[in-house]
């Protein structure tokens, strides 16, 4: 996957609604390079100071195009968004969207695979490269959780993501990038692909994971995190969840011995990545690594 930078063009599937609206609002006003929406209903009018179009194919034919579109959609509009996205060409999709049909997603997936389209989320609250720009919903504008320094972070929550991330600052450190991968048993981007994503980010001196109980994302992340030279630390949510009970998000249910609390912390640590027992250890390991 790749980072969102501030010279990336994007499109807002969904601008005209009124989720879509205020972010695209607070996402101009940090910098994202918003160049247009799309809503069939409202085409060939202007929102928040940009051209909506009938389609994402649409808004690509137009003008210089996009790279990245953000989907502020309803779970039954998002396969037929993301497909349209899709063939439009679209290099990147951050998918916000929660409780999508699963064959939905598996459908979109496919094609997305098919034509070299990363997607990032289901169910993500998005990603900020800060100091520069942001996509979704995470409050890149608060000082208090977002500023600039060279702490990547990576999560599968957005609450605990800008959780930990308030930690970092609080502590005295600021971040380089933020990714939100999102919450569903079915993700276009992984905890490895974010990871890797982080470890080649310019300006990136410790990275700091969010992971939670369910499936083998930790520790297929942990095989990379062997390679790495960067000081990581790792928070694992759901430690004390009992066997086969789902914690907050799809994804994060755990079947018999796998994607259990005690699988990822022994995989990570075996790799070199220091786990942590709550979040608001982040600041003292932050210190013990960078000084």
């Amino acid at each position: 996957m790749r980072v969102l930078r501030k010279h990336h063009r994007v499109i807002i599937q969904g601008i005209t609604g009124k989720q879509g609206t205020f972010w695209t609002e607070r996402m101009q006003e940090y910098g994202t390079q918003v160049v247009g929406g799309v809503n069939p209903k409202k085409a060939e009018t202007t929102h928040c100071n940009v051209p909506v179009y009938a389609s994402a194919i649409d808004a690509m034919k137009d003008g210089e195009g996009f790279d990245s579109s953000i989907m502020f959609i309803p779970p039954l509009g998002v396969k037929d968004a993301a497909m349209d996205a899709i063939e439009a060409g679209a290099k990147n999709i951050c998918i916000l969207t929660e409780h999508i049909p699963v064959q939905d997603v598996m459908y979109f997936m496919a094609a997305a695979k098919e034509h070299g389209t990363m997607i990032t989320g289901p169910n993500t609250a998005g990603s900020v490269t800060v100091g520069e720009c942001f996509q979704g919903f995470m409050p890149a504008f608060n000082e208090r959780i977002f500023k600039k320094g060279s702490v990547g972070v990576m999560s599968r929550s957005g609450s605990l993501g800008t959780l930990m991330c308030q930690n970092i600052v609080t502590a005295g450190y600021g971040q380089s990038a933020f990714i939100g991968i999102g919450g569903d048993p079915i993700i276009g981007t992984t905890t490895r692909d974010a990871l890797e994503a982080l470890d080649n980010f310019v300006g990136t001196e410790a990275i700091v994971m969010v992971g939670e109980i369910g499936g083998s994302m930790e520790e297929d992340a942990a095989e990379y995190a062997r390679s790495m030279n960067k000081p990581t630390f790792a928070f694992i949510a759901g430690g004390a969840a009992p066997a086969g009970k789902k914690m907050g998000h799809a994804g994060a249910i755990v079947m018999g011995n796998k994607g259990t609390y005690a699988s990822k912390k022994q995989a990570l640590e075996g790799a070199g990545v220091m786990v942590l027992d709550t979040p608001s250890h982040v600041g003292d390991a932050l210190k013990e690594a960078l000084g």
